[in-house]
């Protein structure tokens, strides 16, 4: 399903009449070229936009994308699961406010418990090998200085949170390297960009991400980051993940 052009969130409606320039980058920018751009589906960018909005913890647009998000195809439980990995990765109050906004939206589209992931789920298969160099590695450097966030590092995060089966492990990767840099946390962007590319995000779909980012969370958040997808890019070996 596509997502058709649209006009601005009613909360800015009444906000870019002082601001008439917003109003016309917002109409045939943001709106619309932005969102024709070929590089991701209309619904990798609501999943992209949805992120970036709940890591910055901006409201007033929010419902709007949650909206377009569904009618672009993002399913109930997907939206659900996002807000969920962000609440590890933008911070517990960002993923409260951003579930608030969603019950709203959920109200009003009469989307109901049985269309949203249960609190216990079967989860997917763990790669132990992979998990036990991450583990490793994050003990060796880090063990000593902070256990308990080395701890829930691995046992909440990696061996739960990211094996939950309502959100595609190449959407989960795509949420995260997107809220990185929306947060402006180019640190560990590397990793999570090598994830997602392994998880199936295309080196087109990763670079068009940042020009959706530009617009939601900054153009200096994004080329502080630029360096860092360069990096990843230049390093991936010869055809992977075009």
């Amino acid at each position: 399903m596509n997502a058709q052009p649209a006009n601005p969130p009613e909360s800015d409606q009444d906000a870019l009449t002082i601001a008439p320039a917003l109003q016309r980058y917002s109409q045939d920018l943001v709106l619309g070229e932005l969102w024709r751009r070929p590089g991701l589906s209309p619904r990798d960018r609501s999943i992209v936009t949805v992120t970036a909005l709940i890591a910055r913890n901006q409201q007033s647009e929010l419902p709007f994308y949650l909206k377009r998000a569904l009618d672009s195809g993002v399913k109930p439980g997907e939206l659900s699961e996002i807000i969920i990995h962000l609440a590890f990765y933008a911070g517990w109050g960002n993923a409260m406010a951003a579930a608030e906004a969603a019950q709203a939206v959920f109200a009003q589209r009469g989307i109901g418990a049985d269309q949203l992931p249960p609190a216990e789920v079967a989860l997917l298969p763990l790669d132990k090998e992979a998990e036990a160099r991450r583990a490793a590695m994050v003990e060796r450097d880090f063990g000593a200085t902070a256990p308990g966030v080395v701890h829930y590092t691995t046992e909440a995060l990696f061996r739960d949170l990211w094996l939950r089966p309502g959100l595609a492990p190449r959407d989960r990767s795509m949420v995260t390297v997107g809220a990185l840099v929306a947060a402006g946390q180019v640190a560990q962007v590397t990793f999570h960009l090598n994830r997602a590319m392994d998880n199936g995000l295309s080196r087109e779909q990763a670079s068009e991400m940042l020009t959706q980012l530009a617009f939601h969370a900054g153009w200096p958040n994004v080329f502080s980051a630029l360096p860092v997808f360069k990096d990843v890019f230049a390093k991936r070996p010869a055809g992977a993940a075009k």
